[in-house]
């Protein structure tokens, strides 16, 4: 039974010049049926345990490096991106496996690739001058047998899935961070501009006893409302006290203050 995680991606392409190796690649990551390869096939690939074969992987085929990189980029723009590659390293008269993988990671670097080789076409040292340092990459030489396909199939696919998985997550923190910034940028710009509004008296201040006017830091003296005005965003609305009632105008009954 399969037990692999339904989001997994089993697309994989295959890009080589010879048609029978698609054949081989095909009967090995997609089988028909559930039978054990035949006498050919397991002379060439060597035979799998049933368990095994069981994973069904969905297999395209391109015959030149030019096809397999307009295959990628195509299902990139559908956004069914392969997981993994199988790539020759010689496809005359096109580009070898080594161009064609350095091309395909331009349009999606996050393609597992293996190359498939039967010579010693590139020492690894030339490799990673040609395509960096790189844990996408894999060499596997020809002649290989049926459980290396499968179990590289298997791991990069699973590989690829969980580089998915840990990419969406930083994504997702990263989207909260920048809200979170965005938040707090917001509640630090309305605080600024709250306390730009805000103008504190503080300190003593010179007041006359006789006037009661206040002198200002350049010597001059103003009405204690002129000079609030002047250092507060206070508003003055202006009425009359009992006091200076009875006192200014005697004639007015003015109305009883609350506790007297």
């Amino acid at each position: 039974m399969n037990n692999m995680p339904a989001d997994t991606n089993r697309r994989v392409l295959v890009i080589d010049d010879n048609a029978a190796i698609h054949d081989d690649f095909r009967k090995i990551l997609s089988p028909r049926t559930a039978e054990a390869l035949d006498a050919t096939e397991a002379a060439v690939f060597g035979s799998a345990p049933d368990a095994v074969r069981q994973t069904r992987f969905e297999v395209d085929s391109a015959y030149q490096g030019s096809e397999g990189l307009l295959a990628v980029k195509n299902h990139v723009e559908a956004r069914l991106p392969y997981a993994m590659a199988f790539v020759d390293v010689r496809m005359p008269p096109g580009w070898d496996g080594i161009e064609t993988s350095a091309r395909i990671w331009q349009v999606d670097p996050d393609l597992q690739i293996v190359i498939c080789t039967a010579y010693t076409d590139y020492s690894w040292e030339e490799m990673v001058g040609k395509l960096g340092y790189t844990d996408r990459l894999l060499i596997l030489k020809k002649p290989f047998e049926a459980v290396e396909v499968l179990q590289l199939a298997s791991a990069l696919t699973e590989k690829w899935r969980l580089h998915q998985e840990a990419k969406g997550q930083l994504e997702r923190l990263e989207r909260l961070v920048r809200e979170r910034t965005s938040v707090l940028e917001k509640t630090n710009a309305e605080l600024t501009q709250a306390l730009g509004n805000i103008q504190t008296l503080s300190g003593l201040i010179p007041i006359c006893a006789g006037c009661k006017k206040i002198r200002d830091d350049r010597g001059y003296w103003d009405q204690v409302e002129s000079y609030i005005a002047k250092h507060s965003d206070a508003k003055f609305t202006h009425g009359i006290c009992p006091e200076c009632s009875r006192k200014y105008y005697p004639g007015i009954d003015y109305p009883k203050q609350p506790g007297t």
